[in-house]
């Protein structure tokens, strides 16, 4: 499936979580766990905001636990988030550089 974002929307893979219990076995991705509110941009839209934020495919961001549209098939992690200016409310809280 092929997905491009409009306008000031980039498209995100959500990030999951190595759980490691206190005796130190390793829960495989298959265990159920909930997603982190962050993941690395695979998609760009077209908008000025991306642009003004220097954004660009590849980047880690954090987002709000709520934040944004999920799309795709579940076990994907794949979520739509908008990007705004600094005026605007955005999604996209932050930069892991």
């Amino acid at each position: 499936m092929n997905i491009k974002p409009l306008g000031n929307r980039i498209l995100v893979k959500q990030s999951t979580e190595e759980e490691v219990t206190a005796s130190g076995i390793v829960l495989p991705e298959t265990a159920e766990k909930e997603k982190k509110a962050q993941g690395k941009i695979m998609v760009l839209g077209n908008g000025p905001a991306i642009a003004e934020l220097g954004l660009k495919v590849g980047d880690t961001v954090v987002f709000g636990k709520y934040s944004g549209e999920d799309v795709g098939k579940e076990k994907e992690g794949l979520k739509i988030l908008y990007v705004g200016t600094v005026e605007d409310k955005s999604e996209v809280l932050a930069i892991i550089e």
